[in-house]
């Protein structure tokens, strides 16, 4: 047994004795069991709290959108479930919501609620750069948008926190690349610039290379450098070509590292805009 078990049920079954699931088997839920050296991933978390609900919940919100093939779902995160009457219990969030049929679908034993279901719950309940980080990889994963998600919520007049979720979808992009890349893109929108274009592609019409996110017209880019980018050497020797290509293609191309404040930031795209001979872009 490599997965979350019921012991009641393998004692039962006769799969283990009782000295067995002692000792060679802990517990992740009440009467819900795993190896002792099981890593505790997300999706041996998601399996436990739903086993420990007597199979009756359906899986929702992060654990969801993982399921569905989001990345960037880290694994202590809180197992969202909707279930009626459900106690609560530690990494577990469980709700009693309102959901159609039409808005679970099945992965292996699992309900889960369907990408659009699974989009409004992330909008709804996380706060709003958590939200869309978590939206940007579900759209990127599943294709799910804005408008399908927002005429869902209709069948539910009165939804709680739909005014949290029109703002975060409206945000969402699939064109992120890393919970940073969200990051840098709402630093540009809450500094009073337009939501830019993300995966930019430049090329001189025989090589090409993206651009994290930016605009058009004056051709000014942004690239969030992640550790990778300095310790990893083939990653660096790459980034020099891909620079001199961005650059003779005349893109002005900002370079965030985790170091740079959002002060920082700004205040260096506001040069770029003048650089261009645009005046700076405020709310």
């Amino acid at each position: 047994m490599v997965e979350p078990f019921i012991g009641p049920e393998a004692l039962a079954a006769g799969r283990l004795t009782r000295g067995q699931l002692r000792w060679r088997y802990s517990s992740a839920q009440p009467r819900v069991y795993l190896p002792k050296d099981t890593a505790r991933t997300l999706s041996v978390n998601t399996v436990a709290a739903w086993l420990w609900t007597g199979r009756r919940a359906i899986i929702a919100g992060r654990a969801a959108a993982a399921l569905h093939g989001a990345k960037w779902v880290d694994a202590d995160t809180p197992v969202e479930l909707i279930v009626k009457h459900g106690r609560r219990r530690p990494g577990i969030v469980m709700r009693d919501e309102r959901i159609s049929p039409e808005e679970i679908c099945s992965i292996g034993d699992l309900r889960v609620t369907t990408p659009l279901r699974t989009a409004l719950d992330l909008a709804r309940f996380l706060p709003r750069d958590t939200a869309v980080a978590h939206l940007d990889a579900l759209c990127a994963a599943t294709g799910v948008e804005a408008g399908e998600v927002l005429e869902l919520a209709t069948r539910y007049p009165g939804l709680r926190g739909i005014r949290s979720a029109r703002t975060a979808l409206d945000l969402m992009d699939a064109g992120a690349q890393s919970p940073r890349e969200t990051w840098l893109r709402l630093v540009l929108i809450d500094g009073g610039y337009p939501q830019p274009r993300t995966q930019i592609r430049v090329t001189d019409g025989f090589n090409e290379a993206f651009i994290d996110m930016g605009y058009d017209e004056p051709k000014i880019g942004l690239d969030y450098d992640g550790f990778h980018h300095a310790a990893n050497r083939p990653q660096y020797v790459y980034d020099i070509g891909r620079g001199e290509l961005i650059e003779r293609e005349g893109w002005l191309d900002i370079h965030v590292v985790a170091e740079h404040s959002r002060a920082f930031i700004l205040h260096r795209v506001k040069e770029a805009f003048a650089r261009r001979g645009y005046s700076p872009i405020s709310t």
